[in-house]
């Protein structure tokens, strides 16, 4: 049977899923009561197999108010002890600093809801605490779609050890953009382009893109990565990422699902392999660079862009493979 202790740590991210595609696409709005609710369910599992304790993050947008309002209304078995950003800013920083502070409160994994962005703000204070990313965002290529009662019981089985963290857990890639004294990290993608500021950040149209380096191309994505998922599928546990030169004049086309109802008609030039330890030098000289599909750099002539893979990511909770040891292990199981 499963052992009783460990705790637990939930970030939700009140502003995921609310970029501008859901204007200039048919993204849809994943609403703050939905994440309430699905933190509500992630709770009462780690309660049911012998979490004692869940941290829950807080926030200005009433997500976390409405945790607690259903925290007092159910009865889930354990109640949410609530964790502050510190300072609270109400940018990605937040995420991070409530990673830092629920893993010095005893987190032995990190429930993420949101999007790619969101568990790119979550690395840096990870460390070895093993990550289980939901989907609650626009487009979303690294975090699944799990219902919260079973993401929570994967995540209250690794936290009590009733599975071992080494068994059920896998190292992500991950890119590094290094552009003049700035680095930035990306789980998914980096693409340069020509445009030459950042504005909305959010990337969806394909005109100005030049250059796309992708940790993983998966080909039932959505999202930039798709466009090197139809030319060289790579899974998450290959060793090697995908190298995509995009030209609007090319001959070979790809028509990829690069945001919520819509299926962009891309020119690729090349496309090839991306091992791990090889710099790439952006051949773009004035433009910006979107990490995650969200433009964070501009840079000029002067500024040299360099992108690297490694396999030094965050450790993902593999969710079917948690379940699957249990079953095997009979831990849900009594006589």
């Amino acid at each position: 049977m499963h052992t009783v202790g460990g705790t637990v740590g939930i970030v939700a991210n009140p502003m995921s899923g609310r970029d501008i595609r859901r204007l200039v696409a048919q993204a849809s709005v994943f609403p703050n009561a939905e994440k309430a609710s699905m933190v509500l369910r992630i709770v009462a599992a780690c309660a049911a197999l012998g979490v004692r304790r869940v941290l829950v993050s807080t926030d200005a947008f009433g997500l976390a108010a409405a945790v607690l309002r259903g925290a007092q209304r159910q009865r889930i078995g354990v109640m949410p002890e609530f964790c502050e950003p510190r300072p609270a800013t109400g940018q990605a920083a937040d995420t991070t600093s409530l990673v830092w502070r629920m893993r010095e409160l005893g987190a032995a994994v990190i429930v993420l809801l949101g999007g790619d962005g969101t568990v790119r703000a979550a690395v840096p204070a990870l460390g070895d605490t093993p990550v289980l990313a939901l989907s609650t965002g626009t487009n979303n290529a690294f975090p699944h779609v799990w219902e919260a009662t079973v993401a929570g019981a994967a995540a209250a089985l690794i936290a009590t050890n009733a599975v071992p963290a080494a068994a059920a857990t896998t190292q992500a890639k991950v890119l590094t953009v290094a552009c003049g004294g700035r680095r930035e990290l990306a789980l998914v993608d980096v693409c340069v382009s020509t445009v030459s500021h950042v504005g909305a950040r959010a990337v969806w149209q394909t005109a100005s893109l030049r250059e796309l380096y992708c940790t993983f191309a998966e080909p039932h994505a959505i999202g930039l990565s798709s466009i090197a998922a139809h030319l060289l599928p790579t899974a998450r546990d290959h060793v090697n990422g995908v190298a995509v030169r995009l030209d609007p004049a090319a001959n070979r086309r790809v028509l990829a699902p690069i945001a919520p109802g819509v299926l962009a008609d891309v020119g690729v030039a090349l496309v090839r392999p991306l091992p791990p330890g090889e710099p790439m030098v952006s051949a773009v000289t004035r433009g910006t660079v979107a990490v995650d599909g969200e433009r964070e750099i501009e840079f000029g002539p002067r500024q040299r862009v360099t992108v690297s893979l490694s396999g030094d990511g965050p450790r993902v909770v593999d969710v079917p493979a948690v379940l699957r040891i249990a079953a095997e292990k009979q831990l849900l199981v009594t006589e």
